[in-house]
């Protein structure tokens, strides 16, 4: 017959043992993880357009390509814009041309015609000079009539005249052209520059480059097909515009400041995805229906915004759910 007071400390035993156990199992429930908030990732896309319109003649990049900053995107027909361009460019080099000429008087094959003049007029005037002198000898010997002596001397003073005359040229040739005449040429060549540099802006403006490296997304308009003014050709995703988007209750929401920690994971992600709060919504918002679940219970939410690194960014895609979970 078993001895009733083995039996009733084996049951002692028994129960304290349970009771351990218990404990240990409410510490355990007691140490659960932080909650998680479900979210999405987000993606803020540059639509790149330009101010004109026009067939689109070359895309050369494709959805899916990652691109480098300042890769060329598209380019759309500019027959007309280069025709403007190379029509502004002659008439700059032709108000130039004009305001140097001013600047420089006569050209020196021109001076060389009015110096060969001047020496012809100096060598008449000497010539009936020496003729003048000559005739006034004879005619006080009596060997000339007096009227041959007025010929003389008006002789003399035509060749002076013209001595006189061929002077004035040679300094006006020497000179440049006159103040007003410059100002007048050096506001037409400035203005030629400011229309040569439109119009290489407008050429520019019909060849879109990235401004830094991204995923392009998508391409709206194939080759050959008219783009309108504004309209955007290629969507890209650069890495710095990928956020995790994620909602918070209003109790977790007044604890949190930019730069707090948080992790994120995903369907096939096989690493945790790490990323710092940069923008806490100041509004609430009825709960979205795409994140009912047993943890979220409230009925107001916190938008809250996370960006992840660079590389981590490129793992992620618009739209992709996400479990998120603060550190």
């Amino acid at each position: 017959m078993p001895n009733p007071g083995c039996f009733a400390k084996t049951s002692s035993a028994r129960l304290a043992g349970a009771a351990l156990l218990c404990a240990l199992a409410l510490l355990g429930c007691g140490a659960t993880e932080p909650p998680l908030y479900q979210g999405y990732v987000e993606g803020e896309f540059v639509r790149v357009a330009v101010p004109f319109s026009g067939t689109l003649e070359k895309l050369q990049v494709r959805r899916g390509q990652t691109i480098a900053g300042g890769a060329p995107l598209f380019v759309l027909e500019q027959g007309n814009e280069a025709a403007a361009r190379r029509e502004a460019d002659a008439r700059l080099h032709a108000a130039e041309a004009r305001l140097a000429n001013l600047k420089s008087g006569k050209r020196p094959e021109e001076l060389d015609v009015i110096k060969a003049q001047m020496d012809q007029a100096v060598a008449a005037a000497q010539l009936s000079a020496s003729e003048l002198k000559r005739d006034e000898k004879l005619l006080a010997n009596g060997f000339i009539a007096p009227e041959r002596l007025d010929t003389r001397v008006a002789t003399r003073k035509g060749d002076r005249a013209r001595v006189a005359e061929l002077t004035h040229q040679l300094k006006t040739a020497e000179l440049a052209g006159r103040d007003e005449e410059i100002r007048a040429a050096a506001a037409e060549s400035d203005a030629a520059r400011a229309q040569l540099e439109q119009q290489s802006w407008r050429l520019a403006q019909k060849t879109a480059r990235a401004g830094q490296a991204a995923l392009v997304f998508d391409t709206l308009y194939s080759e050959g097909e008219w783009v309108p003014a504004g309209s955007p050709v290629v969507s890209l995703l650069p890495p710095g515009n990928v956020k995790l988007r994620f909602f918070v209750p209003e109790t977790v929401a007044g604890k949190l400041v930019l730069g707090h920690a948080v992790k994120a994971r995903c369907d096939g992600c096989a690493a945790a995805i790490a990323a710092k709060i940069s923008y806490i919504s100041p509004q609430p918002e009825f709960t979205p229906p795409v994140i009912y679940s047993n943890e979220s219970r409230t009925k107001l939410v916190f938008l809250v915004e996370a960006e992840p690194s660079a590389q981590d960014a490129a793992r992620l895609h618009p739209g992709q759910p996400l479990d998120v979970r603060l550190q």
